[in-house]
């Protein structure tokens, strides 16, 4: 039973990331740091400390030499990692989603710029990719930059 719950736990996540006008993969995984220090600042309400601390453990079991299921029993040594493992992917998948969309939200109320003043990366990869920096050239349909 509890092999089902992590599965449909996964394909949750999947179908979370891969919703449009969600954010990406990339998105959230580049978020990741600025989750954790803001939850550690205290800056960002969505993440508590004591599921920082949860996610942190997680950690620490997967790294860990010692499980509760020792891995030299072959298959069933490796399940309890692998469940771990899930929990904490999608965990940290739907926190930084949601951390994410905090982040938008927050710059959309504050006019662009977040509290810090500094653009966060999600902002920034939007407009680099979107190829409208001011000053700064495109290669769009150009080729190469300096190939002739």
């Amino acid at each position: 039973m509890a092999k089902a719950g992590r599965a449909a736990a996964t394909w949750r996540a999947y179908q979370e990331v891969s919703r449009p006008g969600s954010p990406g993969l990339m998105a959230r995984v580049r978020a990741l740091p600025r989750m954790i220090r803001g939850s550690m600042r205290g800056d960002y309400p969505g993440l508590s400390r004591s599921k920082l601390g949860m996610l942190g453990l997680a950690v620490a079991y997967i790294i860990s030499p010692v499980d509760v299921i020792p891995d030299f029993f072959i298959g069933i040594g490796i399940v309890d990692d692998f469940g771990v493992f899930l929990w904490l992917m999608t965990s940290l998948l739907g926190a930084s989603g949601q951390y994410v969309q905090w982040e938008r939200a927050r710059m959309s109320r504050a006019g662009g710029i977040p509290k810090g003043g500094v653009r966060s990366q999600s902002v920034h990869d939007q407009s680099v990719h979107g190829h409208d920096v001011p000053g700064r050239g495109t290669t769009k349909g150009k080729g190469r930059r300096g190939v002739r």
